[in-house]
């Protein structure tokens, strides 16, 4: 047996049809993963895939995070639920509006520029089909981003929210001017 490799986690991006919600301004949900569903890297997640680390994680009291762009710099809020049902893994969270990336991400999800959430993890377990999709039967689960783009190319999301149209102005010119500094800096 070898020693697990704790390096960089791996990522599965995933977006569907009326799948990611936003509401009362903050509030998030959705599927991260879909069983059964073929990704553009040719991996396949299978039912059960992330039961032994959501039990883990429960045990040693700790939550899978909420980042934004699998950043671990930026966490932007909370997963409440995290669990796994026929579909896939559903989460529900609250994005964090006191954090200013909280903001910036639940005016994009709001005005439907972000719609995508997507997975961070190591593999546990996994092998090859006849036709070379990786099968990931165990997979250890660290993060939940919300994302720009997922690898799921059939599926859509639906992104919907209630923020008022000043505050949604004012998140979206701040992250316009954010993204004028940075490009202004290259």
């Amino acid at each position: 047996m070898t020693e697990p490799d704790y390096g960089a986690p791996e990522r599965k991006f995933c977006r569907l049809d009326a799948g990611l919600t936003l509401s009362e301004g903050a509030r998030v949900e959705g599927y991260a993963s879909l069983f059964g569903k073929t990704d553009s890297g040719g991996d396949r997640v299978e039912r059960g895939a992330y039961a032994r680390s959501l039990a883990a994680l429960t045990t040693a009291g700790r939550r899978v995070k909420m980042l934004w762009q699998h950043d671990p710099r930026q966490p932007i809020g909370v997963w409440d639920e995290v669990r796994e049902d026929a579909t896939g893994l559903y989460v529900k969270g609250r994005l964090l509006t006191d954090v200013a990336q909280g903001r910036e991400a639940a005016a994009l999800l709001a005005a439907g520029a972000i719609d995508g959430l997507s997975i961070g993890y190591r593999t546990v377990r996994a092998a090859k089909d006849d036709r070379g999709v990786r099968l990931l039967s165990e997979v250890e689960l660290w993060e939940v981003s919300l994302v720009t783009f997922p690898m799921l190319a059939e599926a859509r999301v639906g992104a919907k929210g209630s923020m008022p149209a000043t505050d949604l102005c004012r998140d979206l010119a701040s992250a316009f001017e954010d993204a004028r500094r940075l490009l202004a800096g290259r």
